[in-house]
């Protein structure tokens, strides 16, 4: 029902003619947002806690299920991009911690050229007693990325996301083994 009103604004808003903002925006503003996506070779992890690699050994695994964003540019101001994923834990029946802490990262680069800028987070996940595999839903404000002019588009800029890996969890994940936990 909230969403009457605004439908109805909107066709009020559009009925009345466009204002001189609305005209400068449109022709100013380049419009797309950058490309979002998780990096595949750090879309997912798994924690042996240990050296061997093999399913009695895990105790932790982690991906990524979906990422998407939005974006907003006028004229020269920078493109302020917000960001939404959601991953899956799964522990195994071994593992008794309650609590995990999980590491990610997201960049900004150049499109198919060079890191801007990347930071590195840690998210807490809790695990009820029993429970095998958690969802986690994450947002992310404000990421900030300067542009050279206003007439830069999003398209020039990708924003990637993935977890933070060891070397054995990269070379795991680059050989292309999968171990998933079923859900209880």
């Amino acid at each position: 029902m909230r969403f009457v009103p605004f439908l109805a604004l909107m066709a009020l808003l559009s009925a009345c003619g466009s204002t001189d903002f609305q005209r400068a925006a449109r022709e100013a503003n380049p419009a797309p947002c950058p490309n979002v996506f998780v990096l595949d070779e750090a879309s997912r992890f798994v924690d042996f806690g240990g050296e061997v690699q093999s399913l009695s050994e895990v105790k932790y695994s982690g991906e990524f299920d979906d990422v998407v964003t939005s974006c907003r540019y006028f004229a020269d101001t920078p493109i302020f991009a917000d960001m939404a994923f959601s991953m899956s834990i799964g522990r195994a029946d071994a593992s008794e911690a309650e609590t995990l802490e999980v590491d990610y990262f997201i960049a900004v680069t150049r499109t198919n050229r060079d890191v801007i800028a990347k930071e590195a987070y840690r998210l807490p996940v809790k695990f009820k007693a029993g429970e095998r595999v958690v969802s986690v839903v994450q947002e992310i404000d404000r990421i900030t990325i300067p542009r050279a002019k206003a007439g830069t588009s999003g398209v020039n800029f990708e924003i990637v996301v993935g977890f933070a890996l060891t070397e054995q969890q990269f070379r795991f994940n680059r050989s292309g083994k999968s171990l998933k936990f079923p859900e209880s």
